[in-house]
């Protein structure tokens, strides 16, 4: 079955840097895009990143200059580098695919905790 394994978060300093990844496995990583999402306490889940197969990324406004998403296909991998980091940054971090074909289903890592102080 599809498995999405995120880490990198920790807690950071406001202004600091972490780097998050995404280790997928049971897709064919090649062909799908992927997503990062992010859910801060007392608000709806929200999507902060996304890329596309062809490496081609868009960004939410609220991290657009400060967030980088990447992905390696050689190693099933999917980053995103958060930079300049605000307290408002602060959320449970979650990794998101929906296969383009097989299999059917829309898939989720089990979210890894960024918090940022002031």
């Amino acid at each position: 079955q599809v498995q999405l394994v995120e880490s990198g978060g920790g807690l950071v300093q406001a202004g600091g840097s972490l780097r998050l990844s995404c280790a997928a496995s049971g897709i064919i990583f090649g062909i799908n895009d992927f997503h990062w999402y992010r859910q801060a306490p007392g608000k709806q889940r929200e999507v902060g990143a996304t890329i596309s197969v062809g490496g081609n990324t868009n960004y939410a406004d609220s991290v657009k200059g400060r967030f980088t998403t990447s992905r390696d296909n050689a190693k099933n991998t999917v980053n995103l580098q958060m930079n300049s980091l605000k307290p408002d940054d602060t959320a449970v971090y979650y990794c998101n695919v929906e296969p383009r074909l097989w299999p059917k289903g829309d898939y989720w890592g089990q979210g890894t905790q960024v918090t940022v102080s002031s």
